[in-house]
């Protein structure tokens, strides 16, 4: 592996696997790290404190990866998301490095549905 794929992949196991949170951001995240997400200001600190409750504040809470696809300065990672009471959920993580590091990060997120119209797999 080169470039920024290993670093990106023990983030990876950091955040979503084990679930924690404010190691995975310390480990690989800039501080000048701007989110696209709008229910999340800019900033690791802020990213911390929003995300930390969804994930090592939820013990029920599963974050399984699917796949990791690095490209250049682009990541991404696909997630089946799973919380008790909730639907799954699917979701693709972009991220864009500067320099070794995270500076950037885009999500997309969608129910998965109980009756799809195909049977094809979201995963």
């Amino acid at each position: 592996m080169t470039g920024n794929r290993p670093a990106f992949a023990r983030f990876c196991e950091l955040f979503y696997t084990r679930k924690r949170v404010a190691e995975a951001f310390a480990f690989l995240v800039s501080d000048d790290y701007r989110q696209h997400n709008p229910t999340i200001a800019d900033g690791p600190a802020a990213a911390v404190a929003a995300l930390t409750p969804k994930f090592d504040g939820s013990p029920g809470a599963r974050f399984e990866i699917q796949r990791i696809i690095v490209d250049g300065d682009l990541a991404m990672v696909h997630v089946k998301a799973s919380r008790p009471g909730a639907p799954d959920a699917a979701v693709a993580d972009i991220y864009r490095f500067e320099d070794g590091r995270i500076v950037e990060h885009w999500d997309v997120l969608q129910p998965v549905p109980v009756h799809a119209v195909h049977d094809h797999p979201m995963f």
